[in-house]
């Protein structure tokens, strides 16, 4: 084996992340929260726990493991303990149904998505620690289950939006029936599932279709090459009562395939959108790639109605503000119904954001300190010569290349330092490893004193 294929081969924690396997009952996939809300991120943090879990075995009462471990294998990208803790407390509060039916025989339950956590803190130098249970009347079935499906954990993380993860768990159940289609189910179900709400009474269908099932149908189809869906709609007369999704397998495709425009995941629409509220092209598209599609629209959806409401104060930064609004879940709500998709004719109450915090404040100054930092990582590689050039764009493929998103890496394996999508990805890696040391508060403050940012009392 030569050098050049011992530097291309992926690492083996990758291997082992592209080979992590779990055996999801089949009744823990399309579940519908009775209590509470659901997110992607709490998603993918309920199925590495139950990865490790079944690793583990049915006969420990208690799990345990490594909260390193935790956040790797639920692509959790920050470490920040307490956003980590926030979705865990949303998990212990959501309540949930399972029905299931065998042989005619209907049985329904009710119970927590998951029990007692605590995550030990030893200290620095430490590692900690988190431990878990489930509710006792349903361990058995999640860690050692009779009818299971097999969902890849780095599948199931690349999706960027709830509904798309449910469907990709979906799609991977009903794969291999005979029939190749998923249950069948009144709209309001359906709702209720792939947008993970307890909440939902009423549905206008045409969003539901446009602004859910459209955008995670298509995002299903980019990033994953077993199969795609299918939408099936059931009508009573001319309106649509229910809905159920036929599997299609992908047949070999042709390596040209893959930078198809038209299945593109990232949608131009929304980065505009970000970058019109003030928002550098390269946090944009991080942004819009890194966030939850459902909670990146909602937060978008405030801040322009916000700037359009010429009743209050002009906002200082639009862009501030949004982020505020994301970080902390606010959100336009429609006080007179609780249907998805119907913000284009039902009455718009805005819920407003708090005063940005010392740590938004903070945020907003390293915000700018990495735009600068990129915008001289620019610099710096346009006045590289071609040789260099080419070594450097060969030590990100080598380093980083393997460890984005699918449609970032698809975008650069086409347009290289060109492509709009994946250009702040290799510019934000190439300020990482040429500016090596890292930046202290004092070094901010007197960065935004220096631009004029900010004014500290």
């Amino acid at each position: 084996m030569g050098a050049n294929d011992i530097t291309t081969e992926p690492t083996e924690e990758l291997r082992q992340r592209e080979t992590q396997s779990l055996a999801k009952a089949n009744e823990a996939i399309a579940i519908r929260p009775k209590r509470g809300k659901l997110t992607l991120l709490s998603r993918r943090i309920y199925n590495a726990l139950l990865y490790h879990a079944q690793k583990q075995g049915v006969d420990e009462p208690i799990y345990k493991l490594a909260l390193a471990e935790l956040i790797g294998d639920a692509r959790f990208t920050s470490n920040n303990t307490e956003i980590l803790k926030s979705h865990l407390r949303d998990m212990q509060a959501t309540t949930i149904e399972w029905s299931t039916s065998s042989a005619g025989v209907k049985k329904w339950l009710s119970t927590q998505l998951i029990g007692t956590v605590t995550i030990e803190e030893p200290g620095r130098g430490k590692a900690c620690v988190i431990t878990w249970r489930y509710p006792d009347e349903i361990r058995e079935r999640l860690v050692k289950p009779n009818q299971y499906t097999k969902v890849l954990l780095e599948i199931s993380a690349q999706m960027r939006s709830y509904s798309a993860a449910v469907l990709y768990e979906i799609g991977a159940r009903y794969l291999t029936s005979p029939g190749r289609l998923s249950m069948r189910e009144d709209v309001i179900w359906w709702a209720a599932v792939l947008t993970g709400r307890s909440d939902i009474k009423e549905v206008d269908y045409r969003f539901l279709k446009r602004d859910v099932i459209a955008k995670a149908l298509v995002e299903v189809d980019t990033l994953n090459d077993e199969f795609g869906l299918e939408l099936i709609e059931h009508k009573q007369g001319r309106k649509v009562e229910e809905l159920q999704f036929r599997i299609l397998p992908k047949t070999q495709q042709a390596l040209g395939g893959i930078n198809d425009s038209n299945k593109n995941v990232f949608d131009l629409e929304i980065v505009g959108r970000l970058i019109a509220i003030g928002l550098k092209q390269s946090d944009a598209q991080d942004t819009y790639a890194t966030t939850d599609d459902g909670h990146l629209r909602s937060a978008l959806d405030l801040v322009e109605q916000r700037m359009k409401n010429k009743t209050l104060p002009q906002l200082k930064s639009s862009a501030a503000y949004f982020r505020d609004a994301l970080k902390k879940g606010y959100t336009v709500t429609q006080p007179e119904s609780n249907g998805v998709g119907e913000g284009e004719s039902g009455k718009v109450k805005t819920i407003e954001a708090p005063p940005p915090s010392r740590e938004s404040q903070m945020q907003r100054v390293r915000d700018a300190w990495d735009a600068h930092q990129i915008k001289n990582a620019r610099q710096m590689f346009e006045e590289m010569s071609e040789a260099q050039k080419k070594a450097t764009k060969e030590t990100f493929e080598k380093t980083k290349l393997t460890s984005l998103a699918t449609p970032i890496a698809k975008a650069w394996r086409r347009d290289g330092s060109d492509s709009r999508i994946a250009s702040s990805s290799f510019f934000r890696w190439l300020v990482e490893s040429t500016w090596t040391e890292a930046v202290s508060e004092q070094d901010l403050i007197n960065f935004a004193l220096s631009k004029g940012i900010l004014k500290f009392g």
